[in-house]
């Protein structure tokens, strides 16, 4: 019941300011956003990639209001890039972009916006990685699946994210599930009206799982984005029952929530990629992560509590 206010304090101005000005929520950020420039990254990158796991990167930042910005985003990717370089770790630290950071909702946002992704996503695959379109809210699909389209047309390995509480989402999981499509799937972190979405945790479950077994099924590669324990054992098993090697799709948890799981599969030989988030702008990412999970709010006022 909390997620949905939590969601809509994630675009209050008013609360913005209130808990960024709280002396105990860099402490708490901290947990899901390890640093906010390339140079304290690189050192968690190292880290955990150093013990068999692999990454995904977001600059974090949505509230993208001038066409200035909008390229100020896709600098600060490839620079990331430019600085993954050296490190030669190919696949093992990929990209994941949102393309509200890239102009999509500015006038003329969808040519913006491809504009200013497709030179990350060509620097990506120019050191042998790659980049992942994130989903955001319903009205922005139709331009995001147009844009990662056309950008497979030449950087085939881009990939994208669909989320299981959507109505829509399972055509669209038939109609990626094709060969060298590479497909993340979540349970979803937007508030979205009844009317193109499932509102119950027991309906956006079931659909997840039916998702996920036209995926595991298809010709793409699957990246099942979950921390739900229940959800990772069926995954395996949709796996076994299709015939996939463990190298044949991946795991994704986001840093800062169950690590140990993260080690855990690596060891089993699982593929298994940390969404590592970095920047200044962190509040709308930061909130999003207390509403996915109680856990996570639970963790944060206890926080509070604590240092008051």
């Amino acid at each position: 019941m909390l997620g949905p206010v939590i969601l809509a304090a994630s675009r209050s101005d008013r609360m913005r300011r209130l808990i960024s000005a709280a002396p105990v929520t860099r402490q708490v950020v901290d947990r899901f956003i390890p640093g906010e420039t390339v140079d304290e990254i690189l050192p968690i990158i190292q880290e955990l990639t150093g013990d068999g796991l692999e990454l995904t990167m977001d600059v974090v930042g949505e509230d993208i209001t001038t066409p200035e910005q909008a390229t100020a985003a896709r600098d600060a990717y490839l620079e990331l890039i430019d600085r993954l370089k050296p490190l030669e770790l190919g696949t093992r630290a990929e990209m994941s972009v949102k393309l509200s950071m890239f102009g999509q909702a500015l006038p003329g946002g969808h040519e913006l916006a491809l504009a200013n992704v497709r030179p990350v996503v060509e620097a990506a695959a120019g050191i042998g990685t790659t980049v992942t379109l994130d989903a955001e809210d319903h009205t922005t699909l139709d331009s995001m699946f147009a844009i990662h389209e056309e950008l497979r047309k030449d950087v085939p390995g881009t990939g994208c994210v669909i989320q299981a509480y959507l109505f829509r989402t399972e055509e669209d999981a038939r109609r990626l599930a094709a060969s060298g499509s590479r497909v993340r799937l979540v349970k979803g972190a937007y508030k979205e009206p009844a009317e193109v979405a499932y509102q119950q945790k027991h309906e956006i479950d079931k659909a997840y799982v039916r998702i996920l077994r036209t995926l595991m099924e298809g010709e793409g590669y699957p990246m099942i984005g979950s921390h739900d324990p229940r959800l990772i054992s069926i995954a395996q098993e949709l796996a076994h029952r299709a015939g996939r090697k463990l190298d044949e799709y991946e795991f994704q948890m986001l840093y800062g929530i169950r690590g140990d799981e993260h080690l855990r599969l690596a060891a089993e030989g699982h593929r298994m990629r940390v969404y590592t988030a970095y920047g200044t702008d962190w509040y709308g990412y930061f909130m999003r992560r207390l509403a996915e999970k109680p856990a996570n709010l639970s963790f944060f006022l206890r926080s509070m509590i604590s240092h008051d």
